[in-house]
């Protein structure tokens, strides 16, 4: 399948650069550029992306009010942001405006091409030094009712970057019944995204650090 994806970027040249590293993947096309977090809403509108690659620090609307607005209007479209910085308040304000991935710009072009596809899938991809960010930063505010066992064993493997399929496939389920699962975590953990829940299983212990960064 091929993974439809919306470029946020506000330079030019950083723009265009990262289209021609994701071009050589045949398997993503690009189907809109946008210039500030105004732009990213409005052409996510139009031109339903699986994916938006979202910068941050943009003009007119910045890319985490611009997450936050894509993940509330569209819901199956997934963000990853992307950014120069890695300072603690923008790695805890785009996880909580919904982006289900962070990189740094100085990711090379592989690193690139496999989070965008991952998001696609729904999986959690972060990199490194955001993960022991995240981990460090980010707190559950609320205490969490029960996981049943299933909803660990989901929780678990979401945390490990696997998609809804896979999922289902390693506990021998249906693709249905693992939404349900994911559905019932998420209002369990009082969290947003599959990324706040995966940083809840490495808080406890349920998986590493270095499982979720390499997710």
């Amino acid at each position: 399948m091929t993974v439809r994806l919306l470029i946020a970027e506000d330079h030019a040249v950083v723009r265009q650069g990262l289209m021609m590293f994701l071009k050589l993947d045949d398997g993503i096309e690009v189907v809109g550029e946008a210039r500030n977090g105004r732009e990213a809403v409005e052409l996510a509108h139009k031109v339903t992306p699986d994916v938006v690659l979202m910068d941050l620090l943009m003009p007119v609307m910045d890319g985490i009010s611009a997450t936050a607005a894509i993940r509330r209007e569209l819901p199956d479209v997934e963000v990853v942001a992307l950014t120069s910085f890695l300072e603690d308040h923008l790695v805890v304000d785009a996880l909580r405006s919904g982006a289900i991935g962070y990189l740094l710009k100085d990711t090379d072009a592989d690193g690139l091409r496999r989070a965008v596809r991952a998001a696609a899938a729904g999986q959690v991809h972060l990199s490194p030094a955001a993960a022991a960010r995240l981990v460090r930063d980010m707190r559950v505010t609320n205490a969490p009712g029960p996981l049943t066992r299933r909803e660990v064993e989901v929780l678990i493997l979401l945390a490990r970057g696997r998609s809804n399929k896979e999922v289902a496939r390693e506990l021998s389920i249906g693709q249905q019944t693992v939404k349900t699962y994911v559905s019932s975590i998420l209002r369990k953990l009082d969290v947003q995204s599959r990324t706040q829940a995966a940083l809840y299983a490495v808080q406890t212990g349920l998986v590493s650090t270095h499982e979720l960064a390499q997710a």
